[in-house]
Order: C-alpha cells, then sequence, then structure tokens
C-alpha cells in the first residue's frame, strides 16, 4: 500500500495550477501562457547548442521563434523530478534503483538495456511531442480546458498508442 496522495487531489490541484498559471502570466505577461513542456527541452537544447556554435543558434529559424533560455517552463521541467523527490522520501517510499522492479521482471537486471530502453523512449516521446505541436501536458492539460479538438484528438492518440505498446511491453500485472 502506497502513502501518496490520492490521484484526485492530484488531479484537482493541477487543474488549479492551470487556471493559475493562465491568470498570473495574463496579469504578468499581458497574454496567457498555458502549461506545456516540450518546448522547455527545446529552450534547453538551444542553450547548450549555442554554448558549443553561437552562430549556428543566431541563424536557425527555429531558434529564433523558440529563443534558447531559462523560462518557467524551464523550472517546471526540474521541479517535477524535485517534487517527486521530496514525496517519495516523505512517504518512505524512495529506493535508489537503477532498474525498476517491473522492468526487471520483463527484461531483465541490466542497468546499460534500461537505459538505452529509456533514452530511446525519451527521444520518441520528445520528438512526437515536437510532431504533434505540443506534449501531453500541454495538449492534455491546456488544450483540451480550451475545448480544443486538436487536443482531444492528439490525447486520444496518446491513449491508443500508449495503452498497447504498455502491454506489449509488459504484459498484465499479475496481482
Amino acid at each position: 500500500m502506497r502513502n501518496g496522495w490520492s490521484p484526485y487531489m492530484g488531479g484537482a490541484l493541477t487543474g488549479l495550477l492551470l487556471i493559475l498559471s493562465v491568470l498570473v502570466t495574463q496579469q504578468l505577461l499581458g497574454a496567457p501562457k498555458y502549461l506545456g513542456t516540450s518546448t522547455a527541452y527545446v529552450k534547453v537544447a538551444g542553450l547548450i547548442e549555442r554554448a558549443v556554435s553561437p552562430e549556428t543558434v543566431a541563424t536557425n529559424a527555429y531558434y529564433q521563434k523558440k529563443k534558447p533560455g531559462i523560462d518557467w517552463k524551464v523550472m517546471l521541467v526540474l521541479g517535477v523530478p524535485i517534487g517527486a523527490f521530496i514525496a517519495a522520501v516523505r512517504n518512505r517510499e524512495f529506493r535508489l534503483r537503477l532498474v525498476p522492479d517491473r522492468w526487471q521482471e520483463r527484461f531483465g537486471p541490466s542497468p546499460a538495456l534500461r537505459a538505452a530502453g529509456a533514452f530511446i523512449g525519451g527521444f520518441l516521446i520528445i520528438y512526437g511531442a515536437r510532431l504533434a505541436g505540443g506534449c501531453p501536458s500541454g495538449h492534455g492539460l491546456s488544450g483540451m480546458s480550451q475545448m480544443a479538438i486538436s487536443a482531444f484528438i492528439v490525447v486520444a492518440g496518446f491513449f491508443a498508442g500508449g495503452i498497447p505498446l504498455a502491454l506489449l511491453l509488459y504484459g498484465r500485472k499479475k496481482d
């Protein structure tokens, strides 16, 4: 049994955060900024690339549109794992492990295989998010809260692809 928060409470608090972010950014910036994280990765990638090749970033049309830098979305991306760590420690659920139990049951104890799987999965997720024009939090929270038809279609696609893939990779959990 886990000691964590209720998923319903987490969902309600996420909804309140979305409303608060829209209200605050509307007041401070003059235009609402909605929750989403995939742009944060682009901004950080641009910062790293600018350190290596500033002229490439300066002439890249995409980086002209998505300016490299640290903004509130980058801080949100950093805050999620920090908050998860604090919650896990607080609930006495934190364990340091290279290979999660569920992965180990299915694919074995190799940290290298787990790292390769995580890298490939992460690459596909961020690539897909950029192709879709946003990430699951952007489409799922912000897009659906605005009743955007495109967000409903994309979120349906996330589930239509994610559920079968999870079943294929992990199978059904046997309790």
